[in-house]
Order: structure tokens, then C-alpha cells, then sequence
């Protein structure tokens, strides 16, 4: 701005400040009978006034050295407070904009994050099977051997299964997959007992089984017309995996006449490593036919997640919507503002004000507004994510946590002040563009 503006825009706070004082004065000389100006003490008054007071005086002379070093803030300022209720309004549409984009978009990544955690190790499981197309019925034990060396550095597990009645005595039965395998401690977890690291003997049954049947560790079960001693209780598991422990029987697997495996699953450190040994096995294993089929459970992870983008960018572009007709509102209030002072813009003009300052005062007072809703509304959406922590067992502080969801604060925010620039772009141009003799008469 120019020193003429400075000047006058200095001597408005000297005006502003010295009718304060004098109007302070007068009140408390008038009461004490005296003329020097200065408040007399009011009796009962405590020390609290006083530093009240002091932090006042502190404050005020804070924001005017502010304004003097910063002048369009007090310009920007004066206009909002000649007209509260529109410019709050307008403040109000970003607000409602900022919030709808980062909230929408925490909640898609919270519902993304928590999922991916439901899934747990998923990702890193591979699945062989033989190729029922080709005739293949069960994994040769040769088929298995090169599995299991592709899969030197994972936990391959061979697994025999099929289905049957489990009984308890004469009058407790139950239909359950039955399971046989050698290593079960790598797939499942003990909820009472203790899983074996060779299963050689006993049965393990899920805890499913064991509710319907009412058994527990030493306890008896009878399949196929045998019976075996109970030795753990597998732990009940929600989450998505190939095999049901709940509803599940393991047994020996020496106990099976079989000539091969029904699958073999293979997991493994990573999902990258997941999906190196499964293009490993469909390279070697099926060289010269397609003897086994390969399912990379990674694949359903990439799925989910390219869906939960999806969503994501679907609930952006909603949130979106609501911050661009807060933009029109604020090019509304701009509009109107400009044109209310059109004569006080066209005295700028007159004095030798450039365009350029008048072009950055209408900007900073629709930056403002944008940083004020944008603050507000970021605000409001870090409470509705701690709202969703302390409501949702499922939700756990590291998902709110996460970084991404402190870009969709960023991005609200950032957005929320482009948009109330760009609103205020053409009111500051015009008013910018207009001749002052012509803003001067009004016209």
C-alpha cells in the first residue's frame, strides 16, 4: 500500500484509541469530580482486574501491530465486523465444505484401514490346490516336495481334509472338517491346552466343536469309529482365512489313507514374497501341465483396496460439491461488499492507491474467511474421528493415527482457502478495474 494509506490507516487507530481514552476520562472524571483523565480506583476491586486489564492492553496492542505491519488484515477486519451476520454465513459455508471433505474422506480411510487389520496376515497366504480341469484329484507327494523348496523360506503346510460326523458318547454329535496335518501350531492358535510342534497323537478341535459337543482337553471324541483323546482347543477366530478353525478337527496325519494332499498352504513373510513363490510354483510345478492350481490370497487385499479407493475418491468429489457452493456464497458476499465500497475504493484510488493493493485487500479478506472455515471445519472433523475411536471397539487409535488421514485434514483445509481465493478473484478485479472518478460519483 501507499505511505498516504499507511498514514491514514494510522491515524484511524490513533482516532479509535484516543476516543476510547478520552471517552474513559470523561466517564471517571465526571464521577470523582477531577479532570485529570485517569480511572480511580473502584472500591472492592481485586488484583484479577487489574491483570485483566494488562492482558487486554497487551492483546489490543498486539492486533495493532499487526495491522500496522500487515494493513489489508485491518481493513479485511472492519469490513467483516460492519457486517457480521453475511460474513459469518459465509464463513459457515466453508466450514460445512471443509468438514464434508475431511471427513468423508477420514471415514473411507478408517473403514479401509480397519478392514485391512480384519484381514490380518491374509495377504501373505498362497493356496495350492490340484487342477480338478486337468483330472488331478490330490497333490503327489513329488508335486508337494517342489512346493515345499519353492517355499524354503515360508511355512509350507501339506494338508489332508474331508468331512464327517464327530460324536461325544451316544447322544452329542456335530458334522465338522476334518483335517490332517503335522504342523498345525502353524496355522492355528491354542485357547486351552497346548498345541504340539509334530501332532502325532490326539485330536484338536475347534472351539465351535467343542461347544456343540461339550468337550473340553482330556476329554474323549469319536470319529469315523475311533477315538481320540482331546488335546487342545483351538482359539475362536472371526477373521477370513482359508481354513474354519472353528468348525474344524485336526487329527494325525498318519491316521489318513490317502495317496495325496488335498492343498497346501504356504505362508509366507510379506505379500511380495507371497506373490514370488506363487508365480515360482506356476512356473516349475505346472512345467509341463497344469497340475496344481495357484490362488494368491493377495489378490482379494488388492481388490479391497482398489474398491475402498474408489469409495474414497466418490466420497471426495460429494464433500467437494458442498465446498464449491460455499465458493459461490463467498463471491456473493464479496460482490456485495465491493459494491457497498465502491466510494471508499474509489477515494483509495484517488489518493494513489494502486491496483495492486486493491486487488490484495479484497483477496485477504476472502482468505480469511477461507482460513477461518477452513480451521473450524478441520476442527470439527478431528473430533468426529476421536468421536469414532471412542465409539467403535473395531477402531483402534493407530488407524486414526494414520498419516493419510491428516492429508484429508490438509487437503479440506488447503481446498477450503483455494476456493474462497478463487471466489474472490473477479469482486477484487472489478473493484480493482473500476475508474475512481466514476466509483468517487457513485455511478
Amino acid at each position: 500500500m501507499s505511505d498516504d494509506e499507511r498514514s491514514r490507516g494510522g491515524d484511524d487507530h490513533t482516532r479509535r484509541d484516543g476516543g476510547e481514552s478520552t471517552g474513559s476520562g470523561a466517564g471517571h472524571g465526571g464521577s470523582s469530580g477531577g479532570g485529570t483523565g485517569r480511572p480511580n480506583p473502584v472500591p472492592g476491586s481485586s488484583a484479577s482486574d487489574g491483570t485483566g486489564s494488562r492482558v487486554s492492553s497487551r492483546r489490543r496492542r498486539l492486533i495493532e501491530r499487526i495491522d500496522d505491519a500487515v494493513p489489508e488484515l485491518f481493513f479485511a477486519r472492519r469490513t467483516f465486523d460492519r457486517n457480521r451476520l453475511r460474513a459469518g454465513l459465509a464463513a459457515l459455508g466453508i466450514v460445512i465444505g471443509v468438514f464434508a471433505i475431511a471427513t468423508l474422506g477420514i471415514l473411507g480411510s478408517v473403514l479401509q484401514l480397519t478392514a485391512s487389520d480384519a484381514l490380518g496376515d491374509l495377504g501373505n497366504q498362497v493356496i495350492v490346490s490340484p487342477n480338478q480341469d486337468a483330472g488331478a484329484e490330490t497333490l503327489d507327494p513329488r508335486a508337494v516336495q517342489q512346493i515345499q523348496r519353492i517355499g524354503e523360506d515360508a511355512t509350507v503346510v501339506p494338508i489332508i481334509s474331508g468331512g464327517t460326523v464327530v460324536r461325544r458318547g451316544e447322544d452329542r454329535q456335530t458334522f465338522a472338517t476334518v483335517y490332517g496335518m503335522d504342523r498345525p501350531g502353524a496355522l492355528f492358535t491354542a485357547g486351552s491346552g497346548e498345541l504340539p510342534a509334530r501332532h502325532q497323537r490326539g485330536a484338536i478341535v475347534g472351539s465351535g466343536v467343542a461347544e456343540e459337543l461339550g468337550v473340553e482337553v482330556g476329554r474323549t471324541i469319536t470319529v469315523e469309529g475311533r477315538d481320540y483323546r482331546v488335546i487342545a482347543v483351538l482359539a475362536a477366530d472371526d477373521s477370513i482365512t482359508p481354513i474354519r478353525p472353528d468348525n474344524a478337527v485336526i487329527l494325525p496325519e498318519s491316521v489318513f489313507v490317502a495317496d495325496g494332499y488335498n492343498q497346501v498352504i504356504v505362508n509366507a513373510d510379506s505379500g511380495t514374497e507371497a506373490g514370488r513363490i506363487a508365480e515360482r510354483i506356476r512356473t516349475e510345478v505346472n512345467a509341463r501341465e497344469e497340475r496344481v492350481s495357484v490362488f494368491e490370497l493377495s489378490s482379494i487385499i488388492r481388490e479391497i483396496d482398489r474398491f475402498f479407493g474408489l469409495l474414497n475418491a466418490f466420497l471426495l468429489a460429494i464433500g467437494s460439491i458442498s465446498l464449491l457452493v460455499a465458493g459461490v456464497a463467498i463471491l456473493n458476499v464479496m460482490l456485495m461488499s465491493t459494491t457497498e465500497r465502491r466510494e471508499e475504493i474509489g477515494v483509495l484510488r484517488a489518493v494513489g492507491v494502486q491496483k495492486e493493493d486493491v486487488l490484495r485487500l479484497i483477496l485477504t479478506e476472502a482468505a480469511l474467511l477461507g482460513i477461518v472455515g477452513g480451521a473450524v471445519g478441520v476442527l470439527l472433523s478431528a473430533g468426529v474421528a476421536l468421536a469414532l475411536w471412542l465409539a467403535i471397539p473395531e477402531v483402534t487409535l493407530s488407524t486414526i493415527l494414520a498419516p493419510r488421514n491428516g492429508g484429508y485434514l490438509l487437503l479440506g483445509f488447503g481446498f477450503g482457502i483455494v476456493v474462497s481465493v478463487l471466489s474472490g478473484a473477479y469482486p477484487a478485479w472489478k473493484a480493482a478495474t473500476d475508474r475512481p472518478v466514476e466509483a468517487l460519483r457513485g455511478q
